[in-house]
């Protein structure tokens, strides 16, 4: 039941009008380009305005008993301040579902050799490269379906599940005594953790608009400081009885499973997490979209409208929002690449071309990468986001990341402290570039769809993104152990091909952030 009556509601639509109006008489008559419109930045007095619409427009399509309407109503009555409960959660949950992603990262070479499966240590890598691809398989699989039901089912139900299959599948790997049941715990994570696609559309549900490109940017933080500081604690927890052999014992059950820790590690933050969903407010809409709803929207300010209109029914049709997904999937295949060949060239003997680095040592250097992630994340990349947007910090992150990649190989010639200096540096840069990627594309996409798309687009462009994320590990693998069999040519020596791969791949990431490969919503579809 509508608790307004329906003369309010066309007063109030009105009110909304008027106020949209104060703002969009401010605006130039004509823009310089589609990037001019999207940077553009209202006055102090429209966002005042901007503000009493949305109140305005909450009000008008309320529906008592409904959790979306009722996150419409507390955003609209936070005026302006950030929701900081509901985004402490979001990065909580982003941490606990990214964690199982790259927390074998460091072991998974040792892991495999002890499975013995390989016939020579050079083929280590291919096998590395499979049982990390199976994760990005199960993904692929699953994240289109888990993107649907969190539309119909809404966010929480899938969280809550998502959350107890890291809990249980994570432990199990972590008792694999076999490559098959390593795989097979992965690939069944992989496909039920279908977590990623709505946890983007509940960072955007719960935000005003004024404050998505944060809820956003938290979502990417954490995730990509999971994915950095996973390797972390699997560097440092893997193989307890013989790092730490005054505290585990070789007859314990971590002498017995030496990769069992770091994972049991990640399902107890899991289970925390689990727990704190009885406090989650759910945000889908509980009744159709109206068409009054929809002029509402329309009515709103021009860069807020631009955004926030109702796109095209089908997503199929909607080219700004493919176009994007494909530039995200281009990245992510760079950056599953990279954090792969990171680890396994660090910790392969010199004469292979690696550095000789232990599990621990390459820990290290990703903890470090994974601080400096954060603390860029929470006190800067908000203010490059306002300045630069989303799509030029993208380009602009790009381009630095291919001349950061460059300088890898090279380090093989150095040593001690030296070799550390420039190694934390070149890893430390590469994160913080790696997430301004890909929290500027994942804004562009989330704002380039409505609402009760938003579950659905996040789940196709999920699966398509672990396809390729799902690639990506083979081929490095493959292509890792290639080029440790011909480390001794002259012309691009095995660890210098690798990496030369890593730039080819960034390249073309960086090429389709351009037009005719991205394609950017017409302003006139703001008016």
């Amino acid at each position: 039941m509508i608790s307004m009556s329906t003369a309010d509601r066309i007063k109030s639509k009105e009110r909304v009008a008027i106020s949209s109006n104060l703002f969009t008489s401010s605006l130039p008559n004509e823009m310089g380009s589609v990037e001019e419109a999207l940077l553009l930045k209202p006055p102090p007095s429209a966002v005042v305005c901007l503000r009493a619409a949305a109140a305005e427009a909450a009000e008008a399509c309320h529906h008592d008993g409904c959790p979306g309407c009722a996150m419409d109503r507390r955003k609209a009555s936070l005026c302006g301040r950030i929701p900081s409960k509901e985004l402490f959660f979001v990065g909580a949950t982003s941490l606990a579902a990214a964690l199982p992603i790259t927390c074998l990262f460091p072991f998974m070479y040792f892991m495999v050799r002890d499975f013995n499966i390989t016939k020579s240590d050079e083929d280590i890598g291919a096998y590395a490269g499979f049982l990390a691809a199976s994760y990005m398989i199960g993904r692929a699989i699953t994240s289109i379906f888990w993107g649907i039901a969190s539309d119909r089912l809404g966010r929480k139900p899938i969280i809550v599940f998502a959350m107890l299959s890291v809990i249980i599948l994570q432990t199990f790997f972590g008792l694999s005594t076999k490559y098959w049941m390593a795989v097979a715990s992965r690939l069944l994570l992989g496909s039920l953790n279908g977590l990623l696609g709505p946890i983007k559309a509940y960072a955007i549900e719960v935000c005003p608009a004024e404050h998505q490109a944060l809820g956003i940017s938290i979502v990417s933080t954490m995730w990509g400081f999971g994915l950095v500081i996973g390797p972390g604690l699997g560097g440092y927890l893997s193989q307890p009885a013989e790092k730490y052999p005054q505290i585990f014992s070789k007859g314990s059950v971590f002498g017995r499973f030496p990769y069992l820790l770091p994972c049991l590690v990640v399902s107890f933050f899991a289970a925390i997490v689990l727990i704190s969903c009885i406090w989650l407010p759910e945000t889908i809409h509980r009744h159709k979209v109206t068409e009054n709803h929809s002029r509402i929207v329309k009515a709103l300010p021009s860069q807020k409208s631009h955004w926030d209109m109702p796109r095209k029914k089908s997503l199929l049709q909607n080219l700004p929002w493919i176009s994007t997904m494909a530039s995200s999937c281009l990245f992510g295949l760079h950056e599953t690449a990279y954090s792969e060949i990171l680890s396994i060239w660090a910790v392969s003997d010199r004469k292979y071309g690696g550095l000789s680095f232990s599990s621990g040592d390459i820990g290290q250097v990703l903890s470090m990468a994974g601080a400096s992630l954060l603390v860029y994340q929470l006190f800067l990349y908000n203010r490059v986001n306002k300045a630069l947007g989303p799509l030029i910090s993208s380009r602009i992150a790009s381009s630095l990341s291919i001349i950061v990649l460059a300088t890898f190989p090279f380090m093989t010639y150095l040593s001690g402290a030296k070799l550390s200096f420039v190694l934390y540096s070149a890893a430390m840069m590469k994160s913080v570039l790696g997430i301004t990627i890909s929290t500027g594309t994942c804004l562009l996409q989330n704002n380039a769809v409505r609402q009760d798309q938003r579950g659905t687009a996040n789940g196709i462009s999920t699966s398509a993104m672990s396809f390729f994320k799902a690639i990506s590990p083979i081929g490095a693998g493959l292509v890792f152990s290639w080029a440790q069999k011909r480390q001794d040519v002259t012309f691009f020596p095995g660890d210098q091909v690798v990496f030369l791969m890593l730039i080819l791949v960034q390249l073309g990431g960086l090429i389709s952030t351009f037009e005719p490969f991205l394609v950017l919503p017409p302003v006139d579809e703001c008016s």
